[in-house]
């Protein structure tokens, strides 16, 4: 991608200082636009339940806490879900097949609104974006529209991810331009200065494989489905992306269990300063200069993945929030998840938690800025709009589930790099329909 050309050369620099204004304790006035939390007579309570995954930067804390001292009538309770999205994905399935009201606010990847919606466990935004009126113009374009199904707004975006080559300033001067660089680097630099890897990925059977594997695979040119929902899959670019990404999976330097490594494992041991090199979110960089839990601090710089044939590829993702639909209160869950994902929250996200705003205004604002100068880099923002998509299909689940499935036996040396490629052709083909 020619827009982190510019990126690449800026070094960053991220500070947690973030001051929350401390909100009075009576029912705030609603701004213009917003609509009052609820019609119940004062002093009776409403309690929400919000369910994300695990939250190792503490912004969703921050965030209820600055909702309820504006909304003294509603109280949050925060539900942790599992860091693994596969795992997360089937528990809420679960939950509102079910029909159930035990939670009435969650966060869904980028990729469960279509499927949800088209389940019935969303609740349509429509009314609610009409009512307060929100210009969906202020959030980016391809964020929203990963939240639209059948002309109908489902969910509300939260913030933007690409992958992205997190390395030690003090061990490495430059960054590596390409994999084949970057595998003579981390060969070099294992060992030096208590390090015990040269590379940490996301390589267990689940959803982080598939953005893993999607950024290789793009690198080299190959592609899964196309634009007419065709499975290009099996293609010469696709294998040697994939013989690539093998390659570094069954090297020496990475752990010996890294197909267990979740984003958990990886940026655990990151901070803790036993790599060089990680390919990870956005957050990492956040987390990387929290001093309660880096040993890293300040020595961090952050670059495009490394290019194969095409260029650089990194995986669109990214959070979504939507109101289930059997929720008891919609009226309230609607007030939270608009102040998460509007302007003051997405704020205490970006500075606290070091994720990448979809609400586009937030560029400009000074503090934000200030917090790290990856948010003020215009290059960034055209990068995430134009980074490599996971396979849109209306049976996505079923295509990352033969997606894991293969690259998990081709990166433990089950099955070539073809053998994987082929099997996912014959697979997707027979489950698409085309």
């Amino acid at each position: 991608m020619t827009t982190w050309k510019k990126f690449s050369r800026v070094g960053l620099a991220l500070s947690l200082t973030f001051s929350l204004v401390a909100c009075g304790g009576g029912q705030a006035t609603p701004t213009p636009g917003e609509t009052p939390a609820a019609d119940q007579p004062a002093g009776d309570k409403v309690k929400l339940v919000f369910a994300r995954g695990k939250d190792v930067t503490g912004a969703s804390d921050r965030i209820i806490e600055a909702f309820e001292a504006k909304f003294p009538n509603i109280d949050v309770e925060l539900r942790e879900m599992p860091a693994d999205t596969g795992q997360s994905h089937d528990q809420y399935v679960t939950m509102f097949s079910a029909q159930s009201s035990e939670i009435d606010v969650f966060d869904l990847d980028v990729i469960w609104p279509a499927e949800f919606a088209q389940a019935g466990y969303l609740l349509p935004l429509d009314r609610f974006i009409e009512e307060d009126a929100i210009n969906m113009d202020d959030y980016i374009k391809g964020a929203v529209d990963a939240g639209s199904f059948e002309g109908k707004q489902w969910t509300m975006p939260k913030f933007i991810d690409t992958g992205l080559l997190f390395y030690r300033k003090d061990l490495v001067p430059e960054p590596p331009k390409t994999w084949d660089e970057l595998i003579a680097k981390a060969k070099e630099i294992k060992g030096q200065q208590g390090t015990q890897f040269g590379y940490l990925m996301q390589a267990k059977q689940y959803e982080g494989l598939v953005c893993n594997f999607i950024e290789f695979i793009g690198s080299y040119g190959g592609r899964v489905i196309d634009a007419q929902g065709n499975v290009v899959v099996n293609s010469p670019e696709t294998i040697k992306g994939l013989e690539k990404m093998i390659e570094i999976v069954k090297s020496d330097f990475v752990p010996g269990n890294i197909t267990t490594f979740t984003e958990l494992e990886s940026h655990t041991a990151f901070i803790e300063g036993q790599s060089p090199f990680i390919r990870n979110w956005p957050y990492q960089f956040a987390l990387a200069q929290d001093p309660a839990q880096s040993k890293i601090v300040d020595q961090v710089g952050v670059a495009p993945l490394p290019a194969g044939d095409q260029g650089s590829a990194a995986t669109l993702g990214g959070w979504m929030s939507g109101i289930n639909k059997f929720s008891k209160n919609p009226r309230e869950a609607w007030e939270f998840l608009k102040f998460m994902n509007g302007s003051e929250g997405q704020k205490i996200t970006a500075i606290q938690g070091g994720s990448a705003p979809t609400y586009l205004p937030l560029y400009d604002d000074a503090e934000v800025q200030a917090a790290s100068p990856l948010f003020a880099n215009r290059d960034f923002v055209d990068g995430i709009s134009a980074a490599v998509p996971r396979p849109t299909s209306p049976i996505y689940p079923k295509i990352s589930e033969i997606i894991q499935i293969e690259v998990s036996k081709a990166v433990a040396g089950q099955q070539t790099a073809e053998q994987a490629v082929s099997n996912m052709e014959a697979k997707m083909k027979e489950a698409t329909g085309k």
